[in-house]
């Protein structure tokens, strides 16, 4: 799909954690994306063109309109275009982009179980995948969310998939945290849930992975070299 230059405008912003905020953004025409892919935006951060241009997933599900798109997005420290997303934008402001572009999207069709491997904001193209296939009433076998994070504030879009595991068939949902010490659940961080629970190599499952690149390249090792499943079955999506 080709991309073009879009002008939208901030309809809404709200805060998902501490350090989090979600962003939705309203084109006047529509815009036909495929569940996981990004956009590029034009901030007015720098005089030079490759250093205004910052990239980011579409966390909403395709729409037959297609023309409100969200976006989840992560204070950096030290950041010029987060600093300008933070500080400067507000309700009504112009944001101007590209796309939509990436091939980090579902297989058509989805034969086999999905493992969708993130940190951070990078739930944002599975969370995208996710509402597409249970809007779309796509056939799918079983999807397993896994998520990582440091403490239990930073949870993004916990009580959604919550409610999504008890209504969706075939969906689990599993959360680590690094340094959450009153967690009940998984401490420590996302490979331990997928090697306890795919520790058996099965042809039918596919990994995708989406988040830091510490992380992605410490799962496709783990993965592939550890555990002895195909390269054919690991995809990932950089995040830095």
């Amino acid at each position: 799909m080709p991309w073009k230059w879009y002008d939208s405008t901030v309809k809404k912003i709200e805060d998902a954690s501490p350090n989090t905020k979600r962003f939705w953004l309203k084109v006047e025409e529509p815009l036909p994306f495929t569940a996981g892919q990004f956009v590029t935006m034009d901030l007015p951060i720098s005089e030079k063109r490759l250093k205004r241009w910052r990239s980011y997933s579409i966390a909403n599900a395709p729409e037959p309109e297609g023309q409100l798109l969200e976006f989840c997005i992560v204070q950096l420290e030290g950041g010029a275009a987060t600093r300008y997303l933070f500080e400067e934008v507000e309700e009504g402001s112009n944001i101007r982009f590209k796309g939509p572009s990436g091939t980090f999207v579902l297989p058509q069709p989805i034969e086999k179980d999905l493992v969708l491997i993130c940190t951070g904001t990078g739930v944002a193209p599975f969370r995208s995948m996710i509402h597409h296939i249970r809007e779309a009433g796509l056939a799918h076998r079983n999807i397993h969310l896994i998520f990582g994070t440091r403490y239990a504030d930073s949870i993004l879009y916990r009580h959604e998939f919550e409610a999504l595991e008890q209504t969706m068939p075939n969906f689990k949902y599993s959360i680590a945290l690094s340094r959450e010490e009153n967690w009940e659940g998984y401490r420590g961080y996302v490979h331990q849930i997928y090697q306890e629970h795919y520790s058996e190599v099965r042809p039918d499952v596919d990994f995708y992975l989406c988040g830091w690149s510490n992380m992605i390249d410490e799962a496709v090792a783990k993965l592939i070299l550890e555990m002895g499943y195909n390269k054919s079955q690991v995809h990932y999506e950089l995040y830095g």
